[in-house]
């Protein structure tokens, strides 16, 4: 599992695949100057409930990654997590589309 650490304090940790996409879709959020609300939802082993933080060009991140293999990069998928960040609900995991429909479903559901 790779992890997302914002400000030290907060921590996502998803699967390597998904944390690259991550990694594209805040990066060029963040290089554009564009702040966003990114949330997710907590396991039951970490206490359940949602987490929302407030990402903005100055915010600390870090991308660690389990593993030195570069992923491929699901365009459907990155223009899926885009459109969800443009929202006012923000940055949320998406399930990643296979197909062009399952991407028209994951934008139309962020």
């Amino acid at each position: 599992m790779g992890r997302l650490v914002y400000d030290g304090l907060v921590r996502l940790s998803v699967d390597d695949r998904t944390l690259t996409h991550l990694q594209v879709v805040i990066g060029d959020k963040l290089r554009r100057r564009e702040a966003f609300t990114l949330s997710w939802a907590n396991g039951l082993d970490e206490g359940g409930g949602r987490i929302a933080i407030w990402v903005h060009p100055g915010s600390a991140l870090s991308f660690t990654f389990d593993k030195g293999e570069r992923h491929r990069l699901n365009r459907a998928w990155l223009i899926a997590l885009a459109n969800a960040a443009n929202t006012s609900a923000g940055l949320q995991l998406v399930p990643e589309p296979t197909t062009e429909s399952d991407a028209e479903t994951a934008e139309s559901t962020s």
